[in-house]
């Protein structure tokens, strides 16, 4: 496949916005935790959910070989979606524990088709100077994850 400049971007862009669903709800969750009354003792259960989703969705699309068998970009863009929309789920009303165990389980289920998938298409494109695309998305991830943070910590996040 011929290296096209505009890839590197569009997929370091993308990873930013998309891992950032990683880590949106947990800058919130402990004062999620209050406004549902749920304690700080859950934080941990809810913190893990999501690294359990993470695991359990790249061994299945590992197993599954989603990625070789479906298109890489089509993937990306659903799980991005799907993620998104699992993050949305943090601002329903009527929001229980179990609706945020399984809210966030589902969005870290649905990054294994972002992070994965992303360096999966970079390395589809860039054959020549793959070390340096990947670095790029490597740094889009820390800074995607690490983004939220940064939100919250400003004055738009108080």
């Amino acid at each position: 496949m011929k290296q096209k400049s505009h890839i590197l971007p569009i997929i370091i862009l993308t990873q930013f916005a998309c891992t950032s669903t990683w880590f949106a709800g947990n800058a919130i969750l402990e004062s999620l935790a209050t406004t549902l009354d749920l304690g700080g003792g859950i934080i941990g259960y809810v913190l893990s959910s999501v690294q359990f989703g993470f695991i359990l969705g790249t061994l299945l699309f590992g197993i599954l070989m989603v990625a070789d068998r479906y298109s890489p970009a089509r993937v990306f863009m659903i799980c991005a979606f799907l993620a998104s929309l699992s993050n949305l789920c943090l601002i329903f009303p009527n929001l229980n524990l179990s609706g945020l165990i399984i809210a966030r389980f589902s969005t870290g289920f649905f990054l294994a088709g972002i992070y994965p998938i992303g360096m999966k298409i970079a390395a589809d494109y860039y054959k020549k100077g793959l070390g340096k695309a990947l670095g790029f998305l490597v740094g889009a991830l820390v800074l995607g994850t690490a983004f939220p943070f940064l939100i919250n910590g400003t004055l738009l996040g108080d």
